[in-house]
């Protein structure tokens, strides 16, 4: 018998050791009884049925080890499912039960969140604060071994199958990077991920940062303690806020809509339409906003999907941010859970979603308002030359106010800026820009 419906956004990928199935998409859980399929006699492939079953019996007869009607069932209904899209799964009970524990936020694994290409495992985002991160994991690694296991011809259940494990326990990965004329081997120990979804901090007095790094069923309410926290240091409203959605593969439905919800006053957030009725939902935002229409800049990345691209495309459409930085992932198509009689669950694509203008944006990402490439600052070397000024000239006339005092602590905080993240400095710059301009 099937459950009460329950609706979740989930990431993009697979949380290792986590929830199997995680594919960046709006899912529903689903209440229903055995469904009544309507069967048309004349429409029947019963050549292709025919051809199954001999192949079903040759396989029984011929294979060189014997197989159980069981695997060769559940495989067929796997194979089934991955020939449809990438997204659509068969969760046998174990890998259910993993998938509803990923949206808590605990889990047991290496942190990263991904999803398969051309054979290979791509890493969609590394967690933040988790083993994956730490040891140099990157967004469009290509796994190719895990320890002396080549990946390709594996399913993505059974590469995320190998690289779980207890706590403690080492895997070594074999990466393929951009940029890396040689594949990199990263040996990386397993721990509990406890994802904290949501940290702060103010850049700069009345500026305040908030860093959502996946969507869990808190994310709501932690984020409305972290603004408060934030006008509680800055002693009153903010200025302006920095929202970082990079490398955020996604979460809960209704934590994007909580999020979005916070900032925006009225208006359609989201939306899905598919081919039942059901799968059609809509999503309004209530009249408040959380810091008070101060101006809002999105950082986004190519590791940025699902529930990140809902709140980036809500934002943008209804004008209340400017998106700053790469396209995103581009990942718009819903899923729905479908608990099964055994325990296991089937993962069905039964929809698209669309932001609040009716953007699309399977396979083409949120475009940012001002893009940016990735990129280093690097500080120039100090030269002996010095440019003349005005005060080396001989006469000159003095400055008739006193020497102003130089915040030596403030400008290094922001060289520090500058050089460790190139995009939140910028950010904070057009906020600031934003301000004087107000002014």
């Amino acid at each position: 018998m099937l459950k009460k419906k329950s609706v979740y956004l989930l990431s993009l990928g697979v949380a290792l050791g986590g929830a199997i199935g995680m594919s960046g998409s709006v899912f529903a859980e689903r209440a229903a009884t055995s469904p009544s399929v309507a069967v048309d006699s004349e429409t029947l492939p019963l050549e292709d049925l025919k051809t199954f079953t001999e192949i079903f019996g040759r396989i029984k007869q011929d294979y060189v080890e014997p197989v159980s009607d069981k695997k060769l069932l559940e495989d067929a209904v796997r194979g089934m499912l991955s020939g449809l899209d990438p997204h659509s799964a068969y969760l046998v009970a174990e890998e259910y039960q993993e998938l509803k524990e990923g949206t808590t936020g605990q889990f047991g694994g290496l942190g990263i969140e991904v999803t398969m290409e051309n054979g290979f495992v791509k890493v969609v985002s590394p967690i933040d604060d988790t083993p994956a991160q730490r040891a140099g994991i990157k967004t469009g690694d290509l796994i190719i071994r895990l320890d002396d296991k080549p990946v390709k011809g594996m399913s993505l259940a059974d590469a995320v199958k190998t690289m779980r494990g207890e706590a403690g326990s080492k895997i070594l990965l074999t990466v393929v990077r951009e940029g890396s004329e040689t594949p990199l081997k990263l040996t990386i120990t397993r721990d509990i991920i406890k994802a904290k979804s949501v940290k702060s901090k103010m850049l700069d007095k009345n500026y305040g940062y908030v860093r959502i790094s996946s969507f869990q069923s808190s994310t709501g309410e932690n984020l409305k303690e972290a603004l408060a926290s934030l006008k509680k240091e800055n002693g009153g409203a903010l200025k302006g806020l920095v929202l970082d959605l990079r490398n955020n593969p996604g979460g809960v439905l209704n934590a994007a809509v909580d999020v979005s919800d916070a900032f925006m006053k009225s208006g359609l957030i989201v939306y899905t339409k598919g081919r039942i009725p059901n799968s059609e939902m809509r999503f309004n935002a209530a009249p408040d906003d959380l810091i008070d229409d101060a101006p809002m800049v999105v950082l986004i990345n190519a590791g940025s999907a699902s529930a990140s691209e809902i709140v980036a495309g809500a934002l943008q459409d209804s004008k209340r941010a400017i998106i700053m930085g790469e396209k995103s992932f581009g990942k718009g198509s819903v899923q729905t859970i479908l608990p099964t009689s055994n325990g296991s669950a089937v993962k069905l694509t039964t929809a698209r979603y669309y932001t609040p203008s009716g953007r699309s944006i399977q396979a083409e990402g949120i475009e940012p308002d001002v893009a940016l490439a990735q990129m280093k600052l690097e500080t120039v070397e100090k030269s002996d030359f010095k440019p003349v000024k005005e005060a080396d000239l001989s006469n000159h006339l003095q400055n008739s106010k006193e020497k102003a005092i130089a915040k030596d602590a403030e400008a290094k905080e922001k060289d520090a800026l500058d050089a460790k993240d190139y995009a939140l400095n910028e950010a904070l710059t057009l906020l600031k820009g934003i301000s004087i301009m107000k002014r």
